[in-house]
């Protein structure tokens, strides 16, 4: 099997791949940007290393000699406060990445970790890999140019551009939406402040969104393509709410905070997933509803 180097391996996607890969019988190395102090499952190894540090990207990947990569590193909150630290690490930083490996050369496959984020408002239908993107906010502008940035490497190296949706599952910050409302439920908390209820989001399973991101590093038809990671359907949050109160039993009050509700706010971002199907050859395992009854239980 492969020698997979996964960087942002100590993130939350980082975790869920680590773990599937190693089960597929890989040997999984890992980038994170601090010490890891809690066990990975299945991780043969890890390095410190920043992004921005090239000179230190360089010298693990000369000493990985990693027959793939995984790319999920990024500061992926939309609202993180440090517009410039964005940009650095995922722009600066991927082009970094992607000059190490060109340096080592002999590499299958390089993953990297977009975001349907790029695409920006659409009011309506399933958006699909050749919708135009246009990115509303500093972390989607930041996304879309790294991808522009892949494409000066694109003659070099076997890159693989993945758009993932909304995701979700145990492990995810609780700066994030659906994990916020399920830690006030497992709390029973009675009330929770929230931003706009009326967005609606494609949301997948993180189990989902890994088990894609490595049918993408196995299929040597996906080099040079992009691919959506998504579940198909639309779910506004106050649908969230409703399902999270019906599988807890669990009533609260929601208040809408007006401070949360951004100005350049996607309001409805739902993909077209005809594409990565081909890849996969079936839909998504989980729905939405096993999703959060997984998160509630754990």
């Amino acid at each position: 099997m492969s020698r997979i180097l996964v960087t942002g391996v100590n993130g939350f996607t980082g975790r869920h791949l680590t773990a599937l890969l190693a089960e597929q019988g890989h040997e999984v190395i890992g980038i994170s940007h601090s010490a890891i102090r809690m066990p990975i499952k299945g991780l043969a190894a890890s390095y410190i290393g920043d992004l921005t540090d090239a000179y230190a990207l360089k010298d693990i990947l000369a000493t990985v000699q990693p027959d793939k990569v995984a790319h999920l590193a990024a500061i992926a909150f939309v609202s993180h406060g440090v517009v410039e630290d964005i940009y650095r690490t995922n722009v600066v930083g991927t082009r970094n990445l992607l000059e190490a490996i060109r340096g080592i050369g002999g590499v299958e496959a390089v993953l990297l970790a977009s975001s349907a984020n790029i695409y920006g408002n659409r009011v309506s239908g399933a958006i699909d890999e050749t919708v135009t993107p246009d990115p509303i906010n500093d972390y989607a502008v930041s996304k879309l140019a790294m991808e522009f940035v892949a494409r000066l490497y694109q003659d070099a190296l076997p890159i693989i551009i993945a758009r993932p949706f909304n995701y979700t599952g145990v492990g995810q910050a609780t700066n994030f939406v659906i994990p916020k409302i399920v830690d006030h439920v497992r709390r029973r908390a009675i009330t929770i402040e929230l931003g706009n209820l009326d967005v609606a989001r494609d949301f997948s399973d993180v189990r989902d969104v890994v088990l894609a991101y490595s049918m993408l590093l196995a299929d040597r038809t996906a080099v040079g393509q992009i691919f959506n990671i998504c579940s198909g359907e639309a779910h506004s949050l106050r649908d969230v709410i409703a399902m999270i109160r019906n599988i807890s039993g669990h009533d609260f009050e929601v208040t809408v905070n007006p401070s949360f509700i951004r100005q350049n706010e996607v309001k409805m971002l739902w993909g077209d997933r005809s594409k990565i199907e081909i890849i996969a050859g079936k839909g998504p395992t989980h729905m939405l509803h096993d999703t959060l009854k997984w998160m509630i239980d754990n």
